[in-house]
């Protein structure tokens, strides 16, 4: 009787740890494939850093390979990519694009973000694409607002950090 009793205790431990195994697993894919854009419009640099951080996390919860994630940013939020040398021949007072932001931008962009400027902004705010920090024509979009809006239409779930 004693030796059956051990054999069960055996499987049963043995069962516990295979359920717990399959369901770390399940738990980490349990957010599937996911359409995500942040919106950032304003010019707080510890504001960026935070939502910057909050991209990070998402990518960390759901995984890169899970995800379609964009940054947009219009008005004051472009800020977060201009270089401070250049915001005196802006209309923006502030550049926040600091060495550590372009790293951390630069990780982000390895991971799959893409980040999307307005031009509107850089023609409202005279900023000019060097002025900027690792930004191409390819991500200039004509309006932010109108970006935001299109992408939500295609099922991007829209996040304002």
């Amino acid at each position: 009787m004693k030796k059956i009793r051990k054999e069960y205790g055996v499987v049963a431990a043995l069962f516990m740890a295979l359920t717990m195994l399959f369901s770390s697993a399940a738990l980490a894919g349990s957010y599937g494939k996911q359409k995500v854009v942040y919106h950032i419009n304003y010019d707080n640099p510890k504001q960026q850093a935070g939502a910057l951080r909050n991209v990070q996390n998402h990518i960390n919860a759901v995984g890169k390979e899970n995800l379609d994630f964009k940054v947009v940013m219009h008005g004051k939020g472009l800020t977060l990519l201009l270089e401070p040398d250049a915001a005196a021949n802006t209309k923006l007072k502030v550049g926040n694009a600091t060495e550590k932001q372009q790293a951390t931008i630069s990780n982000l962009k390895d991971q799959g973000v893409t980040f999307s400027v307005c031009a509107n902004t850089l023609k409202g705010k005279k900023v000019k694409l060097d002025d900027l920090f690792d930004v191409t024509e390819g991500d200039i979009v004509p309006s932010g607002v109108a970006e935001l809006s299109k992408l939500q239409q295609e099922g991007y779930t829209y996040i304002k950090p």
